[in-house]
């Protein structure tokens, strides 16, 4: 049972809707519940921030969100779409096409430029932005020819979110993006994803363990021992540079 009110339902279509929940890992004879009827609706353009220990589902949840894994027990859907069923061609073809994912490392390839990088995406993304848009939309407008040696760890994680906007994914997922990055870099960080989020729309959900980002959200999640234990919607969102770390 939720602890606080839950939000009114909204008019809005619902991008993504989750029932029942439940994800199960065995391993020999010990069965591990990472998910327990989680039960959630997502809205398009929300910014959405889920709080959580360590070890309380949320990695879990995010994965099963983004067709990374499926559940053992319960229904995804996204818009008219069954997930939870789906075959893996068919999850394959919805992360490719709807969804884009910032994790806590970058994944860039060494070798390549920051240009480049995103560029591996909207070479098979079906309408995407240029890269050097994508680029300027995070901040880097100007670093486009540099290789990730010649980028702070903050670049390199903005260069990782143009990546994953650039084919202008209905939904970003994003798995403690300011986790391995000093304040004064995850401000920027937040800042790029707030920007991106205000002027695509794209519904973005970051999971964290921060307490103060939630403060930017349009609407905070807390979850514990794989349930959703809270929702809430801010009255007001605070921009990055005002949170209080």
């Amino acid at each position: 049972m939720l602890t606080e009110t839950q939000p009114e339902a909204s008019p809005r279509q619902v991008a993504l809707s989750a029932e029942g929940l439940t994800k199960v890992y065995r391993m020999g004879e010990v069965s591990v519940h990472a998910l327990r009827g989680v039960d959630l609706d997502l809205f398009p353009g929300e910014f959405v921030v889920l709080l959580g220990p360590s070890g309380s589902g949320k990695s879990t949840l995010l994965n099963i969100l983004g067709g990374l894994d499926a559940p053992t027990e319960g229904s995804l859907r996204y818009k008219d779409r069954t997930l939870s069923s789906a075959t893996d061609r068919a999850l394959t073809a919805y992360r490719r096409r709807h969804v884009g994912f910032v994790f806590q490392f970058y994944n860039l390839i060494p070798s390549l430029t920051a240009e480049e990088n995103v560029a591996l995406v909207t070479a098979i993304a079906e309408d995407p932005m240029e890269p050097r848009a994508a680029l300027e939309l995070v901040g880097l407008g100007d670093r486009w020819s540099h290789f990730p040696s010649q980028l702070s760890g903050g670049e390199q994680q903005r260069v990782a979110i143009a990546r994953a906007i650039s084919k202008r994914p209905s939904i970003l997922l994003c798995d403690e993006p300011t986790g391995a990055l000093d304040i004064g870099t995850g401000i920027l960080v937040l800042e790029a994803l707030q920007r991106a989020n205000r002027e695509t729309g794209t519904l973005t959900l970051v999971i964290t363990h921060n307490q103060a980002i939630a403060d930017m959200a349009d609407r905070v999640l807390s979850i514990a021992d794989g349930k959703l234990v809270a929702d809430r919607r801010n009255s007001e969102r605070k921009a990055p540079r005002d949170l209080v770390w």
